[in-house]
């Protein structure tokens, strides 16, 4: 019998981290707000470049790192566009994608994630944090070369190094009776 609950245990633990993404869908209508020591933009290469200390926020999810690259989807920004709310000749445009580089630290609730840099690839839902990836949910973490999270799928992979050794590491602490007993629901009701 434990031999059984084990694995399932584990498989339900690991799914920790696209709950923390998913769980809670982030509002897109929530502005980003972005503080840095430089900005930089180029409205020929559709990029805005933030370098120094970089913070950035939307709702409940925090990105930190050095550097933070923000590319966006190239286009006529002269039309109203029905995916980003913009009035014509506004100066917003969508998001294609977000590199952040150096000391990268992404917190969401109780879900804290730190790595060498960290992708998100916005047509396709997906966050890729790499290099030395690790990532923790209360006292539960997992730690590889990458972690990748799909985040309308709820699912994540965890990449091992190509390193000759390196392994992909999980450390699980299963709840104490007085956990469980906070989430049963009272019988005298």
């Amino acid at each position: 019998m434990r031999l059984l609950f084990f694995p399932l245990f584990l498989a339900f633990t690991l799914c920790f981290m696209p709950l923390a993404w998913g769980q809670k869908n982030i509002n897109t209508l929530e502005p980003i707000r972005i503080e840095a020591d430089r900005m930089e933009s180029s409205q020929e290469k559709n990029v805005i470049v933030f370098s120094g200390n970089v913070h950035a926020n939307q709702a409940d999810l925090i990105i930190n790192a050095d550097t933070m690259t923000v590319r966006y989807h190239s286009g006529n920004t002269d039309q109203p566009d029905d995916t980003t709310d913009v009035p014509a000749g506004g100066l917003s445009r969508q998001i294609d994608t977000i590199t952040a580089k150096g000391n990268v630290k992404v917190v969401r609730g109780d879900w804290i994630a730190h790595g060498d840099s960290m992708d998100f690839k916005s047509d396709e839902r997906i966050v890729i944090l790499s290099g030395n990836a690790k990532a923790w949910q209360d006292q539960n973490m997992v730690s590889g070369e990458k972690i990748i999270l799909y985040l309308d799928e709820g699912k994540s992979v965890v990449e091992r190094s190509t390193k000759e050794g390196e392994r992909v590491k999980a450390f699980i602490y299963p709840a104490s009776q007085d956990d469980k007993d906070k989430n049963v629901p009272s019988q005298e009701q």
